[in-house]
C-alpha cells in the first residue's frame, strides 16, 4: 500500500492537483462495435471471445461486471505517472488512500468513494430494452442503484448506426398484466417489450435523464454516459430489431438468487410511474443549457454549457475553448475530462483529441481534476488560430447545478 501512496503523491504533485488517466476499454460480448471511439480499426476484436470492444470508461473506480473471465481491473482507470505508463495506479486506490485530498470533504464524507463514471457506449445496432436498479433492489445483491444520462456527440457520430432511435419506458395506456405476460415469454421467442414502448429520434447534441427503474433499449448512436457507480442491469427484451437472440441469463442479471424465476420481482423493479410518464420527452429530454450568458462567456474565450443537468447526484457540463484564447475555468467540486476536439495546454499537461489509439496506448485526451485544482482554476490555452478545444466534464455531485 506504501508503494501506491507513494505513486498517488507523485502524481498530484506532478499535475498540480490534475491527474493524467490511461484509456480504459471495455468489451461487452453482446454488443457489436461501431467503430466510433477512435480504437484502431485492427483493434476492436483483441480481446477475442471476449466480446468486441465498443466501450470506452472514463474516471472510473468501478469494475465491469463481465462475466467469470472478467479481469479485475476491467473498467478501472488507472493514474499514469511516467511517460511511458510503466508506473501507474488505479483511480480507486488514489481516492482510496488520498481521499478528501482528491474529491473533497464533502464527496468522501458521504461516500468514501468517487461515485460516478462515465463512458463512450457504441453500438452498431441498438441494445435491448432494459434497466438499471433502483437502490431498494440492486442493495439485495450488495450494490448501488443506477442513474445514467445520454449525450450525443457530434464529434463521434460521422455515422448514426442501424437504428439511432431509442425506446423509453412504456406507452402511458400499458397495463402491468402486459408487460408480466412480455417477461413470461422472453425464453419463447420474440417476447415484443418494445410494441409496448415508443421510440425517440436522437437528435446529435442533445441528450436525456434516465432515472434507475426506467426502461430503455438505447439506439446506434455514440453516446456519452454519465451514470452513477455501478454496473447493475436486467435485459427485459429477447430478441433484437437485427434478429440478435439475448440470453436467459441477463433477464435475471442482478436478481437476488431467491428471486430467480419470480416474474413479479422483474415486474417490481420497474419505477411504474415514471415508465408511464405521459410527459416523459418534456421530463427527460435535455438540451444543451448555458452556464452564463453567451455574450459574457465568449467575450471571455469560451462556451460552457450543461448536457447532463436532471440528476441530483451525476452530472456534465461541454467546454468549449475558442481558437486562440487563454481562459481560467473554475468548478466547485472535482470532475473528469475527456477532449473531444482541438489540443493545447490543461494547466501543466499537454491535452489533444487524438486521430486513432491502439490498444494500450497512452493519450493525452483524459484528466482528473482534483476538488481543490477545479476551485482554484484550471488555466487553458488553445494556440490554434481555427479550431476549438471541446472537452466533456463528467461530475458527481455539484454545488453549481440547479435543477428546475
Amino acid at each position: 500500500m506504501q508503494d501506491k501512496k507513494a505513486l498517488a503523491e507523485k502524481a498530484l504533485e506532478q499535475g498540480n492537483g490534475i491527474l493524467r488517466l490511461a484509456p480504459t476499454w471495455v468489451p461487452r460480448s453482446f454488443c457489436r462495435p461501431g467503430k466510433r471511439i477512435k480504437l484502431h480499426p485492427d483493434d476492436y476484436f483483441v480481446l477475442g471471445q471476449r466480446g468486441g470492444i465498443d466501450e470506452r470508461w472514463f474516471s472510473s473506480t468501478t469494475w465491469a461486471e463481465n462475466g467469470p473471465d472478467t479481469p479485475e481491473d476491467e473498467g478501472l482507470s488507472y493514474v499514469v505517472v511516467d511517460d511511458e505508463g510503466k508506473e501507474k495506479v488505479l483511480l480507486r486506490d488514489v481516492v482510496k488512500l488520498l481521499g478528501a485530498e482528491i474529491i473533497g470533504e464533502t464527496l468522501w464524507n458521504k461516500y468514501h468513494r468517487w461515485p460516478m463514471f462515465s463512458k463512450f457506449f457504441d453500438n452498431a445496432g441498438p441494445l435491448p430494452h432494459h434497466i438499471h436498479h433502483r437502490d431498494q433492489h440492486a442493495n439485495r445483491v450488495g450494490a448501488s442503484g443506477k442513474p445514467e444520462m445520454y449525450f450525443f456527440p457530434s464529434q463521434l457520430n460521422n455515422h448514426g448506426g442501424e437504428f439511432p432511435f431509442t425506446f423509453f419506458g412504456l406507452n402511458p395506456e400499458t397495463t402491468k398484466e402486459e408487460v408480466l405476460e412480455s417477461l413470461k415469454s422472453f425464453t419463447k421467442g420474440d417476447n415484443k417489450i418494445t410494441s409496448l414502448a415508443m421510440a425517440y429520434k436522437l437528435d446529435l447534441d442533445t441528450g436525456w435523464d434516465v432515472p434507475p427503474g426506467v426502461l430503455h433499449a438505447p439506439g446506434s448512436l455514440c453516446t456519452y454516459e454519465p451514470q452513477f457507480a455501478s454496473d447493475v442491469y436486467a435485459m427485459y427484451q429477447s430478441v433484437l430489431l437485427n434478429g440478435q437472440i439475448v440470453g436467459e441469463d441477463l433477464l435475471w442479471k442482478n436478481t437476488p438468487e431467491e428471486e430467480i424465476g419470480n416474474y413479479e420481482y422483474l415486474l417490481d423493479v420497474i419505477d411504474w410511474d415514471k415508465n408511464v410518464d405521459p410527459d416523459f420527452h418534456k421530463n427527460r429530454f435535455m438540451a444543451p443549457k448555458l452556464v452564463r450568458p453567451m455574450e459574457d462567456m465568449i467575450a471571455d474565450g469560451y462556451i460552457e454549457e450543461w448536457i447532463c443537468y436532471k440528476c441530483e447526484t451525476v452530472c456534465a457540463k461541454r467546454l468549449t475553448v475558442l481558437p486562440g484564447q487563454t481562459v481560467t475555468i473554475k468548478d466547485s467540486a472535482p470532475y473528469g475530462l475527456i477532449c473531444l476536439e482541438g489540443h493545447g495546454t490543461f494547466g501543466k499537461w499537454e491535452i489533444e483529441s487524438p486521430a486513432l489509439i491502439h490498444y494500450g496506448q497512452l493519450t493525452h485526451d483524459e484528466y482528473f481534476v482534483t476538488e481543490k485544482a477545479a476551485k482554484e482554476g484550471v488555466v487553458i490555452t488553445n494556440p490554434s488560430t481555427t479550431d476549438p478545444i471541446v472537452i466533456l466534464k463528467h461530475f458527481s455531485e455539484n454545488p453549481d447545478l440547479v435543477i428546475e
